[in-house]
């Protein structure tokens, strides 16, 4: 079995988890201010990451849930593993299926895996910067996908967040004129959309969650065809911090440069 076939099935297996907690009443904690944690993500974090260590010892998980201290030397390591396993829980708490279990893994400073796994909407996206990228649907039927070949400005297609929706976003959103916005969940989904061509791009100007929120759908994306980095252009570091503070760009690479443009407009404009 191939890497991406193994990371695809663990989080198959977890997106069932992830189901039966999603079909039934649940509590609905928090780990700050909207910031919310239900039992499935705890459930599908140990699940993953117990399925992970057995098949990869000594291979660092760096996991939304794990304590950190599992993770702390993860710098050092040749391949790391990027777990969330439930992105999205806003939407997985307002019951609006826009959610997914994710794992993405690092080998070297580059994302060359990533399995995005949307259970409640019966799709799943893989892709490995060798092999390509595919979506599969509920019945498993797997199609290759690609990125859009869109190159006008007018008309863009952008995905953007429905839960993180702030004044800036606002603001560079307007500034591309003539772009088609669309609101979504999920990051998971948000890159899914782009490497599937139902978007062009996915814009987030300002923090954009953490490593996990990302390393999965850039390896899917640029396997696909497209290109990821953070907001002003760079590819993301999955071994500096953990935060995604400089933003996220996901595109079909043709219209990267002249978001990237708009998005240093925006900023030299605050």
């Amino acid at each position: 079995m191939s890497h991406l076939e193994a990371l695809l099935q663990i989080a198959q297996e977890a997106s069932r988890l992830v189901m039966d907690v999603y079909e039934r009443p649940f509590e609905v904690d928090f780990k700050g201010p909207n910031d919310p944690v239900t039992q499935a993500d705890r459930i599908a974090n140990e699940f993953i990451c117990n399925k992970l260590t057995s098949l990869y010892p000594g291979v660092p998980i760096v996991a939304e849930e794990s304590d950190p201290a599992s993770f702390a030397d993860f710098r050092a390591a040749d391949c790391i593993f990027f777990v969330d396993p439930v992105d999205g829980t806003r939407e997985f708490v307002a019951k609006n299926g826009e959610f997914v279990v994710m794992i993405g893994m690092v080998v070297g400073s580059v994302a060359v895996r990533g399995v995005v796994v949307a259970p409640a909407r019966g799709q799943a996206f893989i892709g490995d910067t060798e092999l390509g990228a595919f979506e599969l649907d509920a019945e498993g039927n797997r199609s290759p996908i690609r990125t859009s070949a869109h190159t006008e400005h007018r008309g863009v297609r952008i995905v953007a967040s429905r839960s993180h929706r702030t004044a800036k976003i606002q603001a560079v959103l307007s500034s591309l004129q003539g772009a088609n916005v669309q609101a979504l969940g999920s990051a998971g989904l948000k890159g899914a959309w782009v490497a599937s061509g139902r978007a062009d791009a996915y814009v987030a100007p300002g923090y954009a969650g953490q490593r996990w929120d990302c390393c999965a759908i850039d390896a899917i994306v640029t396997a696909a065809g497209g290109r990821f980095t953070d907001a002003w252009g760079d590819a993301i570091d999955y071994r500096a911090g953990l935060a995604n503070d400089r933003g996220l760009l996901a595109s079909n690479g043709h219209l990267h440069t002249a978001i990237l443009e708009q998005l240093a407009r925006a900023r030299a404009s605050e």
